[in-house]
Order: C-alpha cells, then structure tokens, then sequence
C-alpha cells in the first residue's frame, strides 16, 4: 500500500495495490498489520459502518467530543468528496480541513484520526460508502459542526445551491461554538 500524507498532521491517504485483469481485481481492504507498519497507527477497530447517499447528499461535519473515533473510510460504489476538519485545539493546523476524493475507481481510503470531525459530499448518482471506527456510536456525545461555517469555509465541490442535508446536520454548531478537542 502507499500512504500519502496531507496538510492535516495525522490524516492519511491510502492507496492500495490492486491486482486487476480482463477478469476483474483483487485487493486487501484492509490487513491490520500492513495499516500498522505502513501509516504508524496502532489503531483498534471496533464497528463497521456502510451508508447509501443519492447524488448531491452531504454528511456531516460529524464527531464525537467524547468516545471520540479514529475512522478508516472508503467508498465501494460511486464517489464522495470527504473532509476532514482538525479540531485539536493544541494542534498547529487546529480549524484547518482537507479534502479529497475518494472513489470505486480509485479505491482509496482515508484515515482520519480521533480529535477531527468528518463529513462527506456524495459526488455520483449514489454512493456506498464504509467506514470503520475505533470506538463505538455513542449518540450522547455526537457532535456537527455546520457544512457550510464561513470560518471553516470548506471548499464542497457543489453542483447546485445547496446539498441535501438531515435535519440533525441542519442544527450544526458553528465552528466558533462547537466544542473542541483539548490537550489531543
């Protein structure tokens, strides 16, 4: 596998090797001793995740102030435009996101660490995305930031005015309100 890093300390891009021909292709998803000796993260993973989102649908930005979850997220079916939002407050890149497209052709995945929030752009007619997580739902301490803060002012690719967002994403906190990670 090949790691890439980005402008986030900790966030990851993962490439697979994958073995294709005229049949199709085969590749490892994920083996947790080759994540380990390739990205450096010890990371135990405790529930997997799949959601179905149709074109123009946005997740997010979500996290967990406490139980807080490391996830590993890729897409089988279609593509998304996932972000991850350092909120770290001792971090040097604390409030800054990066964004990257994650596809079922590209097949990369993204690590993004304990102490982000996450939030995905659903690119496709409809796409299925998985995820793992280091440590399990705990709706008592879910959090959203708003997609759209203007502090933040992540760059959605968008194809219309607005993405079809829930009405728990409709409630988002401003980045300046919403709690944060401190001493991460």
């Amino acid at each position: 596998m090949k790691v890439i890093p980005t402008a986030l300390a900790g966030v990851l891009i993962i490439e697979p090797r994958v073995f294709g021909d005229e049949r199709g292709f085969f590749f490892e998803s994920f083996n947790q001793k080759a994540f380990q000796q390739a990205t450096g993260v010890d990371a135990n993973f405790v529930q997997d995740n799949h959601s179905r989102s149709v074109k123009g649908v946005l997740r997010g930005l979500h996290y967990q102030i406490e139980q807080s979850q490391g996830k590993l997220v890729r897409v089988v079916r279609g593509s998304v435009y996932d972000v991850a939002v350092d909120l770290r407050r001792s971090s040097a890149t604390f409030g800054r996101w990066v964004g990257v497209e994650l596809t079922e052709e590209n097949k990369r995945q993204m690590w993004v660490p304990a102490g982000f929030a996450h939030g995905f752009l659903t690119l496709s007619e409809s796409a299925d995305f998985l995820y793992k997580t280091t440590d399990y739902y705990a709706p008592q301490f879910e959090r959203c930031i708003a997609w759209d803060d203007t502090t933040l002012a992540v760059a959605w690719p968008l194809s219309g005015d607005h993405p079809q967002i829930s009405a728990k994403d409709q409630a988002g906190l401003s980045f300046a309100s919403a709690p944060v990670f401190e001493g991460m």
